[in-house]
């Protein structure tokens, strides 16, 4: 910016967008004194440098209201999770299903996990069952992100809102 541009020559733009050509550093700072704006560096890596003439105060300010709006804009997604057990019974599981609908109906992604311990582990074929049974009561309202899969002692299974 200013005083700080060490090029020789930029390829300069005007306040109002219109190419200038390629002016020596010095003439490009001494046009936006004359204007009472600021020369702003604003593509450093071509060949000339690229330089505007601006309002730089300003454009701060609205690049952080630019910045502002877009994470208005952003939709959080949080990830709740479910935990079962290999020896659940099948009304419990449909109270579980019954909360991971609620979540997914909200937006937020559902990591279901079966919890193994001990030797509960060799029978892992039990927690895909689960798993299964699970994912059919709320079929309608999810999508399968990450399949089931053993990791250490804990079966998981990620599940993400079916989009309209």
């Amino acid at each position: 910016m200013n005083e700080q541009i060490r090029e020789k020559e930029v390829r300069l733009i005007d306040a109002d967008g219109a190419q200038l050509g390629i002016v020596a550093s010095r003439d490009a700072l001494k046009i936006a004194e004359d204007k009472e704006l600021d020369l702003v560096m604003i593509s450093p890596n071509a060949k000339p440098p690229v330089c505007k003439i601006m309002d730089f105060g300003k454009f701060i300010y609205e690049q952080s209201k630019k910045d502002k709006d877009a994470r208005k804009k952003q939709k959080v997604v949080s990830l709740k999770e479910i935990r079962l057990s290999p020896k659940i019974e099948e009304h419990d599981i449909e109270i579980k299903a019954a909360n991971a609908k609620k979540f997914l109906l909200a937006e937020d992604k559902v990591k279901v996990t079966v919890r193994f311990r001990g030797r509960e582990a060799d029978y892992s074929f039990i927690g895909h069952k689960i798993l299964e049974n699970f994912v059919s009561i709320i079929e309608d309202v999810c999508v399968v992100e990450k399949p089931a899969k053993l990791e250490g002692k804990n079966m998981i299974m990620i599940l993400a809102p079916k989009r309209a």
